[in-house]
């Protein structure tokens, strides 16, 4: 058998042919690295531009939302406002002003709570004891914590003669909020009751978170059935 010294075709080629056969191939290698070179480059501007709209797409949802938000605090802020004007219409016994500026945030905004809650106790004042509670438990409807709406409640009992009901939504009211005038609205039917030790007991801790209470106390005719009493006078003096 006869062995091919030259290595093959490449090696019949003579040494011309040979470098213009490896520039061929030099020129194809480099195209390769170049194109691969620029694809990756166009690819990594592709990723930067779709990051930096990802960034301007979520910066502009931040600056949305927070508008959204500074319009809903402004909003609140202004119901609350209105619901302060109700509340010192009702503190003012001006009953028909509470209820028409409660009744004009209900119309915008149905779910303030707050609003039920001071129209119902001032239509409760205006001998509209049926309506009064509905808007009252409407208040808690919404919030069913809220303290002031079981204060409320238990006020509204209490004016009508419903002491039961009184004294039980008062210890609903303390067990969320713990007000002076929840003990004092206890101590005021104990001591229509005549019932000395428990009338004492609640005005005592009423007194204890104010002393104004004292005076109030003094002169209040709930406790005219146990105001001779010695623990009564020893707690008021």
């Amino acid at each position: 058998m006869k062995i091919d010294s030259g290595h093959g075709l490449f090696g019949r080629l003579s040494l011309k042919k040979k470098v213009i056969l490896f520039c061929v191939l030099s020129l194809i290698v480099i195209g390769i690295v170049v194109k691969q070179a620029v694809y990756n480059h166009n690819l990594n501007g592709q990723s930067k531009m779709l990051n930096k709209l990802d960034d301007k797409t979520s910066s502009e949802k931040g600056r949305i939302t927070s508008k959204n938000a500074a319009k809903t605090d402004n909003k609140d802020k202004i119901y609350e406002e209105k619901y302060n004007q109700s509340y010192k219409y009702f503190s003012d016994k001006n009953y028909t002003g509470c209820i028409k500026t409660a009744d004009e945030i209900i119309k915008e905004r149905p779910g303030f709570y707050k609003a039920y809650n001071i129209k119902g106790i001032a239509q409760c004042y205006s001998n509209n004891y049926t309506e009064g509670m509905n808007n009252i438990d409407e208040s808690l409807k919404i919030k069913p914590d809220f303290g002031y709406a079981r204060f409320n409640k238990a006020l509204a009992y209490e004016l009508y003669g419903y002491y039961e009901d009184a004294l039980l939504w008062y210890d609903k009211a303390l067990e969320v909020e713990k007000y002076v005038w929840s003990y004092y609205g206890k101590a005021s039917i104990y001591g229509r009751r005549g019932d000395v030790k428990n009338a004492v007991k609640y005005l005592k801790i009423a007194i204890s978170m104010s002393s104004d209470i004292k005076s109030i106390a003094a002169q209040e005719k709930d406790f005219a059935p146990i105001e001779n009493s010695k623990e009564f006078q020893d707690l008021i003096k």
